[in-house]
């Protein structure tokens, strides 16, 4: 408990402010609908001049009146993912190799506390953190849409944050697994960056291009379709359980490998 509420105190401004932001953009977004709304066949004619590849890249695959539609293009598609991969990317090589350079790691390794519970402290601060961004997404976008007489779905919207929740720690999982193998944040960042932006740039060709498609599944923006979890009211439980299985399957593996890990290496 003491490790963990070490990691909370660290990672509380960065939580705030990443709250903070989301809340606010959720907030604009979310007051906007109804302009949107009401100029909705300007919109379409506008979107008609747009390149495919522009449109199915922000997830304008529809009106943007419609909700899943909306969600998808103003959060879901680029807002989420960014400020998730910042979040995994700050707090999941801290614990590991941003403490091992700053010469921090000693001091809680020269405890009685465990080199599992030290790092699966970090963890439980990850998981927290990407759900208090999750819930103030969906909280922030659904109450002022609500107040501005959008016809929004708490309950759909909320499945949709349960996936990104899944996202968000699919990504801090591997940066998490990274930061101990590497020892270098710069190195975990990189990688993770250079994967994102890959699978980022598969799924957009694969909208444009059906040559392609059969490299959809590759991407995680395959499994990540907001649109039809807020439209039809279900969610995917195969791509919940692939986003799952990353986070669990590397955070494991990384306080596995760190209780042998060779910090001098």
């Amino acid at each position: 408990m003491t490790a963990f509420r070490l990691e909370l105190r660290r990672c509380r401004t960065l939580a705030i402010w990443l709250v903070v932001v989301l809340a606010v953009y959720g907030a604009v977004m979310g007051a906007m609908y109804p302009i949107l709304q009401a100029n909705d066949q300007l919109m379409q004619q506008y979107m008609a001049t747009l390149p495919k590849g522009f449109l199915a890249a922000f997830g304008m695959t529809g009106l943007l009146s419609d909700p899943g539609v909306f969600f998808t293009t103003y959060m879901a598609s680029w807002m989420w993912p960014i400020v998730a991969t910042a979040a995994a990317l700050i707090l999941g090589t801290r614990a590991v190799a941003v403490d091992l350079e700053t010469g921090f790691l000693d001091l809680p390794l020269s405890t009685p506390l465990s080199r599992v519970r030290y790092l699966a402290a970090s963890v439980e601060a990850q998981v927290l953190v990407m759900a208090c961004l999750a819930i103030a997404m969906v909280l922030s976008i659904w109450l002022v849409g609500v107040a501005v007489g959008a016809p929004f779905d708490l309950g759909r919207f909320a499945l949709a944050g349960l996936l990104a929740f899944a996202l968000g720690c699919a990504i801090a999982g591997p940066t998490t697994l990274l930061s101990v193998v590497t020892l270098s944040r710069g190195r975990s960042a990189g990688i993770v960056g250079a994967a994102i932006f890959a699978m980022y740039a598969i799924f957009v060709v694969t909208q444009v291009s059906k040559d392609w498609e059969w490299a959809a599944p590759l991407s995680a923006w395959d499994h990540f379709r907001t649109t039809a979890i807020i439209d039809e009211g279900r969610l995917p439980m195969s791509d919940l359980a692939l986003f799952a299985g990353i986070a669990v399957a590397s955070w494991a593996t990384a306080i596995w490998a760190f209780r042998r890990r060779d910090l001098a290496a």
